[in-house]
């Protein structure tokens, strides 16, 4: 795929006029999706695609197109100079851009991480001995996925990953269900089999009578899938620099008044062990790591090109819209097999969903428990609970009330598959908090 990509960006490359700037971004995937319901397999199928964005550039002007590609260097070279010629015909009518920023220096960077991904029928052989008897809903993909970009100034990036995601519910009846994710780039049995282990052990729990509780504030553990969700809302117009400057972060207090997280939170751009690659649309390189918060405090925002000619600042290679793609919430000290018993009484949380801001500018969130989510006594799960919303702030959960964070970290990839597989991911681990105030 490589040298596919090489050539055909030479041959964009050496039709640039002198006046004009072309990059080309390829972005390519050779993946294995399995679906499964009622423990059964109802779709294995394979999907090879490659897709080519290509960007003219004329002073201050940009014009920008797409299209899926046959995979054959001849047949491609003609539809690339065809959506060039056509761009050509319209960036005249384009506005110029006070805020264009592409790279300009002639930098180069490579990325191949070989994964260790298990043949698919091992998958399906594996799944459904785990899911005998049981009514397992789930998601495989898996496969290497490539991208590249090129410009006519003398810039190269290339990035090469191989991962699987496996999501999975095993569904008791109504609202009840558990849910658990595997992914990673080497598939080991013994793991897989841990993780069901743990999800069935959940679901013979879950057709006890369920506790009802009270609105209040209960002592709460959140697990590493709950707690994405929490981290997913900060990451929404929370660690970019244009968010910081208009006041619309989620995080402006943290910017303008010196608030702060626990001391126990460490948040992280980690390019260096995501699945993403290293560099962004414009040619930028991502530096491996950018601390977003440090023990408790706000620290680099994440800046784009056009944030970086709008406020005269260096761009640090994040995206259009200065979200975080590899986001890594820093170990704590705290055992995952230990979780419960240091919970001792409470509710263990499994998921959240529905999530959305109640009062944006205090970080304060709303949403709902899903799935498995259990009383707690002496360290002992009890009972089902029923659904019930949370409403607290992110200075609170994260914050004053954060005892402990666990030392073990799930890999949380996007399961977006919408166009192509996304390469987005969470790291994060489970978190001990003194109370979570649940509403109703």
């Amino acid at each position: 795929m490589r040298a596919y990509f090489e050539e055909l960006a030479g041959f964009l490359e050496s039709r640039a006029k002198a006046s004009e700037v072309v990059i080309s971004r390829l972005s390519a995937e050779d993946s294995e999706f399995i679906r499964f319901n009622v423990s059964r397999v109802r779709q294995a199928t394979a999907v090879r695609q490659a897709s080519w964005s290509l960007t003219l550039i004329e002073g201050t002007r940009r014009i920008d197109a797409s299209v899926s590609l046959a995979g054959r260097a001849d047949a491609d070279r003609e539809t690339l100079a065809g959506l060039l010629e056509a761009l050509r015909a319209g960036i005249a009518d384009v506005p110029e851009d006070p805020f264009l920023l592409v790279e300009t220096n002639p930098v180069a960077s490579e990325s191949e991480r070989r994964g260790k991904l298990p043949d698919p029928g091992q998958v399906i052989d594996e799944v459904l001995a785990a899911g005998r008897g049981l009514d397992l809903v789930g998601f495989h993909a898996q496969g290497p996925i490539c991208k590249g970009f090129s410009s006519s100034l003398g810039v190269r990036h290339w990035h090469a990953v191989e991962s699987f995601s496996f999501g999975w519910c095993l569904y008791h009846g109504r609202d009840k269900a558990v849910k658990t994710t595997y992914a990673g780039n080497a598939w080991e049995s013994a793991a897989f089999e841990a993780k069901m282990r743990f999800a069935r052990e959940q679901l013979a729990r879950l057709g006890e009578k369920p506790r009802e509780l009270e609105p209040g504030a209960y002592r709460a553990f959140l697990a590493p899938t709950a707690m994405e969700e929490i981290l997913g809302m900060l990451s929404w117009a929370g660690f970019g620099l244009k968010s910081r400057n208009t006041k619309q972060s989620a995080l402006i207090r943290m910017a303008d008044q010196d608030a702060r997280l626990s001391p126990l939170v460490t948040i992280r751009e980690n390019t260096r062990d995501g699945i993403a690659s290293g560099f962004q649309a414009e040619g930028f390189v991502r530096p491996p790591d950018v601390a977003l918060v440090e023990s408790g405090r706000l620290a680099t925002p994440l800046v784009s090109p056009r944030s970086a000619r709008e406020y005269g600042v260096a761009t640090n290679g994040a995206n259009a819209g200065e979200t975080p793609e590899s986001l890594d919430l820093a170990a704590g000290s705290l055992a995952q097999d230990e979780a419960l018993a240091a919970l001792g009484t409470g509710i263990y949380v499994g998921n959240l969903w529905y999530l959305n801001f109640s009062d944006r500018s205090a970080c304060r969130l709303t949403g709902m428990t899903r799935f498995a989510s259990f009383w707690v006594e002496n360290g002992r799960i009890q009972a089902p609970l029923n659904v019930m919303r949370f409403d607290d702030t992110a200075y609170r959960i994260l914050g004053a009330n954060l005892e402990a964070l666990t030392r073990e970290r799930d890999l949380l990839p996007s399961s977006s598959s919408y166009g192509e597989r996304s390469t987005e991911s969470v790291r994060t681990p489970g978190a001990l908090v003194r109370e979570l105030a649940l509403t109703l």
